[in-house]
């Protein structure tokens, strides 16, 4: 608690502040990219099967084609059969009734491609149609796959080694695995950069998160919080930019990865979180990046004050709790407090990333222009975030994140009853739930960071990450049970969304609340809410609890 007294007496949310938060936001405009990317690199364009070399001449339509390529019953050309043989004598036609005898075969010599739209896509370039079209999904969750284990990983590292190495090197990982899959030779390989790639998203979103939420005091955080998400959503429209303008898939694979370099270079620049270096008992560095933050901030009279002798005295409690401990991902279960916000946050990450995913990682099943969709998908995160800010500021955290979950799955849960053909309006609803999801996740990330104490934070936002990014390898193959029922997907979306909201009414507020610095601080803040323990059951609470461990 005592590191905010320290943090105002430096100039609060100073000039620092708002470098080190820019700074750390803007790579989070390239990561939208990433996230969304293979709604167009993987945009599936028409297609039919290539003819014989005698008959096919390169063009999408003509009089050959309607001689080889059957019509389905839907009155559209087959893309995955052709005749064997011409039927010259049933062009146009419309029905199967003259050609169902007719023998047919699957496109043995391959597809060509209606390149008016798309240049080229990883559809294109490895043929992943037809009886390979479930690949597309599988790359998508593959991608998915690393960013959960990133989070895996770079949660326990970051909290063991400092966020500032594990961000520098998530940014090289980045900038490296990314161009990497723009070289790609083969979809295996592909798969496996895209992997890489992943994982070094989660490096950088933990990492950047908690270095911004470490240094700013904490009526500053919402706003700070609401910045960072609307980076996110620009980041969305500089995609659709930039996918409008370079329609070759390996192109835009490479726009998108070369910004992390820059961010590599200049990450250097920022200093290590000086909470953890306090509570890792690295004085001397925590003392010099404060002295930093203080001059820049034209606290220079602070300057002087600042030793490790005051450090440790104004932390002493904090310290002396942190130095009893060797903490573990086990403590995220360990103590009643802590494993319900596990429990419960692991359900909001999972669920508002699962309803996430599934409704922005397939924007062609609208029939609009893909361009045109994700402009509107992009933009309803303007006034979702500007209205979580003001939420999240005067009412609370808690309540944004249960009424916007279970808003978003309301709305899901809508367009299962509304006709099919009533496009706009299954469309407005899906843009509506999209914004409450946004909004959701805008709370998350904040809420998240100032329900674990200092000490197990990394760890904390690891789970909730690693959660949210299982929700999004499940998301795309939900998409798949549409096989069996048209409306399934959005039935399991809605239901999780939800159920989540009411498990996340469980959590405890956190709005105006000093940032926990150990699991003790959790524990007997949760309990003084209540007014369900004395002081001398939380000793008694607090005293079991290091036995228990071996800590004390």
């Amino acid at each position: 608690m005592a590191f905010q007294e320290i943090l105002m007496r430096i100039g609060g949310m100073g000039r620092y502040q708002i470098i080190h938060v820019i700074l750390l936001s803007l790579p989070v405009f390239m990561l939208a990219s990433h996230n969304l990317l293979q709604n167009f690199t993987a945009a599936i364009p028409k297609h039919r099967c290539k003819l014989n070399d005698s008959w096919e001449d390169g063009n999408f339509t003509g009089i050959w084609v309607e001689t080889f390529i059957p019509v389905e019953s839907n009155g559209k050309p087959s893309r995955c059969f052709r005749y064997t043989s011409p039927q010259f004598h049933v062009p146009n036609v419309t029905s199967s009734s003259n050609t169902s005898d007719a023998e047919k075969e699957p496109c043995i010599d391959g597809w060509v491609y209606d390149d008016s739209e798309y240049s080229s896509t990883i559809i294109t370039q490895w043929d992943l149609v037809c009886s390979h079209r479930r690949m597309r999904q599988l790359a998508q969750s593959i991608y998915m796959s690393g960013v959960l284990v990133g989070s895996i990983i770079f949660g326990g590292l970051s909290d063991k080694f400092g966020r500032r190495p594990l961000h520098i090197w998530s940014n090289l990982q980045m900038f490296v695995s990314g161009i990497c899959a723009s070289v790609a030779p083969n979809y295996i390989l592909y798969c496996v950069f895209r992997f890489l790639t992943g994982a070094s998203l989660s490096g950088i979103v933990l990492n950047s998160y908690s270095l911004i939420v470490e240094w700013i005091p904490t009526e500053s955080r919402a706003f700070t919080s609401t910045a960072t998400g609307y980076c996110y959503t620009m980041g969305q429209l500089v995609l659709v930019g930039l996918a409008y303008l370079i329609q070759d898939w390996r192109m835009l694979q490479l726009a998108a990865s070369i910004p992390f370099f820059i961010y590599f270079l200049y990450s250097w620049w920022l200093p290590e979180s000086s909470r953890w270096l306090v509570l890792t008992g690295k004085y001397e560095q925590a003392i010099k990046d404060l002295k930093k933050v203080a001059r820049i901030n034209g606290k220079t009279e602070e300057v002087e004050k600042l030793t490790v002798e005051v450090l440790k005295y104004d932390m002493k409690r904090e310290i002396n709790a942190a130095c009893k401990a060797n903490y573990t991902v086990l403590d995220l279960i360990r103590t009643p407090v802590v494993r319900r916000i596990s429990i419960c946050i692991s359900c909001t990450w999972f669920s508002t990333s699962f309803a996430y995913y599934g409704l922005a990682m397939d924007l062609q099943k609208f029939g609009f222009s893909i361009y045109i969709i994700q402009v509107i998908f992009g933009s309803v995160d303007i006034p979702a975030k500007f209205f979580s800010f003001f939420v999240m500021t005067y009412i609370g955290r808690r309540v944004l994140q249960v009424s916007t979950l279970i808003l978003a799955g309301a709305a899901i849960l809508v367009n299962i009853f509304l006709p099919g053909d009533y496009h706009t309006a299954r469309f407005a609803m899906v843009v509506f739930g999209k914004g409450c999801l946004a909004a959701a996740f805008n709370c998350v990330f904040l809420f998240t960071g100032e329900l674990y104490p200092t000490v197990i934070r990394q760890t904390g936002m690891g789970l909730g990450t690693m959660m949210a990014r299982l929700g999004g390898i499940v998301a795309p193959l939900v998409q798949m049970t549409a096989d069996y029922y048209h409306h399934l997907p959005l039935i399991i979306f809605s239901l999780c969304a939800i159920l989540s909201g009411v498990a996340t009414s469980l959590l405890p507020e956190t709005l105006g609340v000093p940032l926990p610095e150990t699991i003790q601080d959790v524990e007997r803040t949760d309990h003084k809410d209540k007014g369900t323990k004395s002081a001398e059951e939380m000793a008694l609470k607090n005293t079991e609890y290091d036995t228990i461990n071996g800590k004390s």
